[in-house]
């Protein structure tokens, strides 16, 4: 069969390990090998992982809401179906410092080798993650996450 579908319905939501943001691996749910793609639910005063990759590189959609990302040292605000490519060794982070929800859809090739933070060397988390894994934005008051 040439294509694979995956109903709303029957998609599996649940929160990242690190930040809790609630999220749906649609790449792994239908199979794709060097494609990853995953809708993200940030809820206001919530934010991704400030990360980078090694080799990926990121499109992120803006699919509902005000978008806001740190990129770099600088800070875009997105609105709906406005979208963002992120090379692999730039540093971003989705974040949201509004009274709505936001959904994004993040799209990357390749998939990097090891993706699971819980499957992650200390070094790679380093790489990844420069200022840890649960980092949280001057917008929703720095520091990190518990």
């Amino acid at each position: 069969m040439g294509y694979r579908l995956l109903r709303a319905e029957e998609a599996h939501w649940r929160p990242s390990n690190q930040m809790g943001v609630l999220n749906t691996d649609l790449g792994r749910q239908l199979g794709t090998e060097t494609l990853g793609a995953r809708l993200w639910r940030i809820a206001p005063g919530q934010a991704s992982t400030r990360h980078r990759h090694y080799e990926t590189t990121e499109i992120y959609v803006l699919l509902e809401g005000t978008g806001r990302i740190r990129i770099g040292d600088e800070v875009l605000t997105l609105g709906p179906l406005d979208s963002l490519l992120a090379e692999p060794d730039t540093v971003r982070q989705p974040f949201n410092d509004t009274d709505a929800d936001q959904l994004w859809l993040v799209m990357g090739a390749p998939n990097e080798a090891v993706a699971s933070t819980l499957e992650m060397t200390p070094e790679m988390l380093a790489h990844m993650y420069p200022d840890g894994p649960k980092a949280l934005p001057p917008e929703l008051g720095g520091g990190t996450l518990d």
